[in-house]
């Protein structure tokens, strides 16, 4: 078993096929998706498999021109236990629309900080601005996914006991290397951002920093047990729970 918290399958040539490749191998993908109304148009595509989920998204560069999906947003929020991907990204791509974005996550966040949901963030540029916001509302269960930000952030986002997933990419650059020897390995989760990220292979992930996929599993399971200790009290999602 394998386990993808970031990918997009939404955007694959053939989704149905490869959902049913990783159900024959029982590997966990977690899909991202980028808008509300992109998730509600798979999400009964993909509800029927056992290792594969959903995430409700609202991709920071998709913000400035569908605010009009927070509605929507809300509506599908207890459809899924997963969030992804939101954020921010001030990068010279995104930038222009920086404004917008923050308006648009502080709503999400207003919205989450009354759930318990696993949380997949898009943090390009924007890294410190995006942490000091998701302290000030109170998310939990946070991963950041292809973190490229300053090194000295990363112990104040270790100590609020934020994940991280890596993929192969980052293992092969000095900066990715230089970001992963700073996280504490039961932080560390994997991915593959595919079909964006060319260079996606988990098991070379794995290879490359030093770490069996037991470590992996154990790090999500135990993530995944915050989610499942909640729903013993609420019905919260509670039909959209994967087994580890």
């Amino acid at each position: 078993m394998i386990i993808d918290t970031h990918c997009h399958f939404d955007m694959m040539p053939n989704p149905e096929q490869y959902l049913k490749q990783q159900e024959v191998k029982k590997n966990i993908s977690i899909g991202m998706t980028n808008l509300p109304s992109h998730f509600l148009l798979g999400y009964e595509h993909v509800r029927q498999y056992k290792f594969s989920r959903l995430a409700l998204g609202f991709h920071p560069l998709y913000a400035s021109e569908n605010k009009n999906e927070l509605r929507l947003f809300s509506q599908c929020l207890d459809k899924t236990s997963y969030i992804g991907e939101i954020g921010l990204d001030f990068s010279n791509e995104g930038l222009k629309t920086k404004d917008d974005q923050v308006f648009v996550l502080e709503k999400v966040l207003q919205l989450l900080s009354e759930k318990n949901k696993i949380v997949s963030v898009h943090s390009r540029r924007a890294e410190k601005v995006l942490f000091e916001m998701l302290i000030t509302y109170g998310i939990k269960n946070v991963i950041f996914h292809w973190y490229s930000g300053p090194l000295s952030l990363i112990p104040k986002i270790v100590e609020h006991g934020y994940y991280f997933s890596v993929n192969e990419k980052m293992t092969k650059t000095n900066s990715g290397i230089e970001i992963i020897k700073r996280i504490p390995r039961n932080l560390i989760l994997t991915e593959t951002d595919a079909p964006f990220n060319k260079v996606c292979s988990i098991s070379n992930t794995l290879t490359n920093i030093g770490l069996g996929e037991s470590v992996i599993y154990d790090n999500f399971s135990r993530l995944i047990y915050t989610i499942k200790s909640c729903l013993l009290y609420t019905s919260d999602a509670a039909d959209d729970r994967i087994s580890v």
